[in-house]
């Protein structure tokens, strides 16, 4: 619409072969696919290039009724694998990554690790170097060019939308916490454990926006209480004030967006009203909790009662919608014909150590996500039904770094 309003103005249209060529000027000028979506007769053939591919992925370029929308996530997963990661060049432990295709043996499959390396996780540098999920060719170079384009985005730029805010919101749990945080939150496993609620996180955001996200393709080649006597035993926030803040920044973006549109009704405005309300408070204690400060009756209590705390907010929400058991499938290998699944399992408990201003340190428990990522036949792509299933029956096994903090 936007390109014959400025081919014919807002006369009437008139289309012959003149106006026509100038229209095929004008939607010329506008973005290419971005992600390999699986579409048209896109096959590769030796030699084997990213330019290669990127032609074939320039060939894909049309108009979609209802297409897929451009997300971050999938278009760094198309850059990190096949031709333009190249071959594998690590050793004889086979990766989760490899896939062993008519050229030989390239990166089939990116990993949620590499998303995250993304969004700052070093441990998720770690733990692909460690595996040997970057062991390819020319990984390190298209790391970099990705590496590069994500961090000279602005603030703005990553809250151009729901989702990217998203994902933006994940980034405060994925640095290493240094002096000054509590001594549990500097160590590997919970750095393992951070990386492990992310990648939840991130797994949810893609459950929900499947039919919405565009997918990558992989192109074909030919608190427990502990009794004390003296002091009573109060709760503890896990101290990210980051991570808050910006979940209170999306969760703003979305009261005043969808209330713009006019499609929030007043119970719905109401609980975004009240988780906005909750996330200033986890801001709050949190910062507090960092500077050592002795934290108010006020502030325990709500520790206390966190869990009614939410109930506010998801009030009368459907049972289905609650379950953290659920999967997407995020990316398709078609030389292998599987996927690559992303899962969320049961709720875990965790516990640790922390310490209070007066000097005591207690034992507290909470509930942690456990994140999948497995493999699946592509003609057997999983619902959340079959998930569920497979959780019970016979579930894949959890990721190497969670091995960390799992007992």
């Amino acid at each position: 619409m936007k390109a014959m309003d400025t081919v014919f103005g807002k006369g009437k249209r008139q289309f012959d072969k003149t106006t026509v060529e100038e229209l095929k000027v004008k939607l010329a000028e506008y973005q290419d696919p971005k992600i390999y979506g699986g579409t048209g007769n896109c096959v590769l053939v030796p030699p084997l290039t990213p330019e290669q591919a990127d032609e074939c992925l320039e060939s894909t370029g049309g108009f979609r009724f209802m297409g897929q929308r451009f997300i971050p996530d999938s278009y760094v997963f198309l850059n990190m694998v096949g031709v333009y990661t190249g071959e594998y060049t690590g050793g004889i432990k086979t990766p989760f990554t490899l896939v062993i295709w008519r050229a030989g043996p390239i990166r089939g499959f990116p990993r949620g690790l590499d998303e995250m390396a993304l969004l700052g996780s070093k441990k998720a540098v770690y733990w692909l170097n460690e595996l040997n999920d970057s062991s390819y060719e020319n990984y390190s170079v298209q790391y970099e060019k990705m590496e590069s384009e994500f961090s000279n985005l602005s603030a703005a730029d990553w809250n151009r939308n729901l989702y990217w805010s998203w994902l933006y919101s994940l980034q405060p749990l994925l640095k290493n916490y240094g002096k000054g945080y509590p001594t549990f939150m500097q160590t590997n496993a919970w750095q393992d454990k951070e990386l492990n609620t992310a990648l939840s996180s991130w797994t949810e955001l893609r459950h929900d926006t499947i039919l919405y996200a565009k997918q990558s393709y992989t192109m074909v080649a030919t608190g427990m209480p502990m009794s004390v006597e003296e002091k009573p035993v109060v709760g503890y926030v896990e101290p990210v004030p980051d991570f808050y803040a910006r979940l209170f920044a999306l969760t703003n973006m979305t009261n005043q967006g969808l209330d713009e549109m006019g499609v929030l009704d007043t119970v719905s405005k109401a609980r975004l009203m009240n988780l906005e309300d909750i996330l200033s408070r986890l801001q709050n204690i949190s910062e507090k909790e960092l500077e050592n400060k002795e934290l108010t009756v006020e502030d325990y209590e709500f520790i206390k009662n966190f869990g009614e705390q939410l109930e506010g907010t998801i009030e009368d929400v459907d049972d289905k919608a609650k379950k953290t058991t659920i999967v997407a499938d995020v990316h398709t290998d078609a030389n292998t014909g599987t996927v690559l699944e992303e899962g969320v399992g049961h709720v875990h408990m965790l516990v640790v150590a922390y310490k209070l201003p007066d000097g005591r340190i207690l034992i507290g428990a909470g509930p942690v996500m456990s994140h999948y990522e497995f493999k699946q036949p592509m003609q057997d792509r999983l619902t959340d039904e079959k998930w569920r299933e497979m959780l019970e029956a016979k579930p894949p096994g959890r990721p190497e770094w969670t091995s960390t903090y799992i007992s």
